[in-house]
């Protein structure tokens, strides 16, 4: 892996524009929206907490896409 590939991935990546900052909201939003459902429906338990572990690493790799894109 390239040294800017690793400085990439590391470096802080702000939202500078109103339209970032609403992508990022979104990503959020829908997530919750999925955690929320899935917390509602499903019984306690390890495959529960799995699911919401789950989506918060796709809210995470979604606005770390959002993030890293130029």
């Amino acid at each position: 892996m390239a040294p800017y590939d690793i400085e990439h991935r590391f470096a802080f990546h702000a939202a500078t524009a109103d339209e970032k900052r609403d992508a990022h909201g979104s990503v959020r939003q829908e997530c919750r929206r999925l955690a929320d459902h899935i917390n509602e429906t499903c019984p306690d338990g390890r495959e529960k907490s799995l699911a919401i572990t789950a989506i918060e690493e796709a809210m995470f790799w979604g606005n770390a896409a959002l993030a890293r894109a130029s």
